[in-house]
């Protein structure tokens, strides 16, 4: 590995870190997948248990990855970690995936929410949304082109902000909420075939974020403490936030109209509680989320880039490894993978593409949720650990059971979408065999 690792700035903290896993968990997903989740449970009973086994899952995946990451401390996330445990080839297809596909994919779908929110605020025509879009990313990357002070305080910021509205989301449901629609079953409509598996996959985009962490622990305090206490900690914080606002829409609204409101749920729903004011600031609080969200993405991703450029794994490493002198942070990764994102913003429907990318980043996930056992099996003792999960090996074994299930569910409703990331994955192979052949003969 190169020495430019060492050039970057541990400027995260514990508060820090923690804001990042919360601001960058909670975005879109909790305003705008309730119609879509509850379309395919087909009830609000089975809506509220795919939110909560969408939680326990990422806890379970998080706890895992907590771990290992407790015994890795070097920047770029899973594409280090499977490196580490399973050989070079599967750690840069990991991280091909990632900074290819997966990351921009994420930039992209946060990035056009943000611009459909911004335009529909302020009454503008619906083709300023792909610009508002590319603008606020382009925003978010001037912000993390500066010292990791700068996106670290914007991090806690943002998710400061975000919350307020998630908690007047809550007490409102809770204490004058008039529809009770626990139990309901949609009717009606078109909807309810997707099940219970689609239906947690659709949470997983909400609940997206928690790994992002991991790949910045090269610019972590202390990462083999601060690390897995943030991952835990934010996803608890998360879960609660998640099923609470769950619950307050489900008070406030009736199955129908959840799913006939669809991505206007939550909004309808700040409106009738506290008028068009009310439903003015969630909406200005939303878009200060997502651009907490994006900032999230923005710190993270990029690396991942980094990273393998540092090895020198991929294409102009040279250039992708290099850290700016003045604000110690990886600019060029960062502009070359918001490039990727504005692409897929004006080219795709990144809606789609969150999808597809959430099932190729599983099959890594899995891979590292079996790496727990392997690194359990070589320091049985814990020495190299700085912290051990509680409840092992049953929760890597959730979280492996989980993933499994949402992938089959995810194969047997989206055939053409899994075959489109496997492809891109397997791209990835004949490019590592040429880089590797080139630094090999360096």
């Amino acid at each position: 590995m190169g020495n430019n690792e060492e050039k970057l700035n541990r400027g995260f903290g514990l508060s820090a870190s923690l804001a990042l896993v919360v601001g960058t968990i909670i975005g879109s997903g909790i305003f705008f997948k309730q119609g879509s989740v509850l379309a395919s449970a087909g009830s609000t009973t089975s809506a509220m248990m795919a939110w909560i086994a969408g939680g326990i899952l990422t806890l379970a995946s998080g706890i895992s990855v907590a771990e290992i990451g407790s015994q890795m401390d070097q920047t770029g996330g899973i594409y280090i970690y499977i490196e580490k445990i399973y050989g070079k080839i599967w750690g840069f297809l990991a991280g091909w995936m990632q900074v290819i596909f997966y990351g921009p994919a994420m930039m992209s779908s946060i990035a056009a929410y943000f611009g459909i929110l911004f335009v529909d605020l302020f009454g503008l025509s619906k083709t300023f949304a792909i610009p508002a879009a590319i603008i606020g990313l382009s925003f978010v990357g001037i912000i993390n082109s500066v010292p990791n002070r700068f996106s670290a305080g914007f991090q806690i910021l943002t998710t400061t902000i975000k919350m307020l509205p998630i908690i007047a989301l809550i007490i409102f449901g809770l204490f004058f909420g008039q529809h009770d629609a626990i139990g309901q079953t949609v009717s009606g409509i078109t909807g309810g075939q997707g099940g219970f598996g689609v239906a947690i996959l659709a949470t997983l985009f909400a609940y997206d974020g928690w790994v992002t962490l991991a790949n910045i622990s090269g610019e972590i305090k202390n990462p083999q403490k601060v690390l897995p206490k943030a991952i835990v900690f934010g996803i608890l914080i998360v879960i609660v936030a998640y099923v609470g606002v769950s619950f307050g829409v489900y008070q406030s609204l009736s199955a129908n109209n959840i799913v006939k409101f669809g991505q206007n749920t939550t909004l309808y729903m700040a409106t009738n509680a506290f008028g068009v004011i009310g439903g003015r600031l969630l909406s200005v609080a939303v878009l200060i989320s997502l651009l907490g969200t994006l900032n999230g993405k923005v710190v993270s991703f990029p690396r991942v880039l980094f990273a393998m450029a540092n090895d020198g794994l991929f294409p102009f490493a040279q250039q992708f490894s290099k850290i700016n002198m003045r604000s110690r942070t990886p600019n060029k990764a960062i502009w070359f993978m918001i490039s990727l994102g504005i692409l897929m913003i004006i080219f795709t429907n990144p809606d789609r593409l969150t999808d597809i990318a959430i099932f190729t980043t599983f099959l890594f996930y899995i891979l590292v949720f079996i790496g727990v056992f392997k690194l359990r099996k070589q320091d049985p003792l814990g020495e190299r650990r700085g912290f051990s999960m509680p409840l092992y090996p049953w929760l890597p074994l959730l979280a492996i059971g989980g993933s499994l299930y949402v992938e089959i569910s995810e194969i047997l409703h989206d055939l053409s979408g899994v075959a489109i990331s496997i492809v891109i994955v397997a791209i990835g192979y004949p490019v590592y065999k040429f880089l590797s052949r080139r630094t090999d003969n360096n």
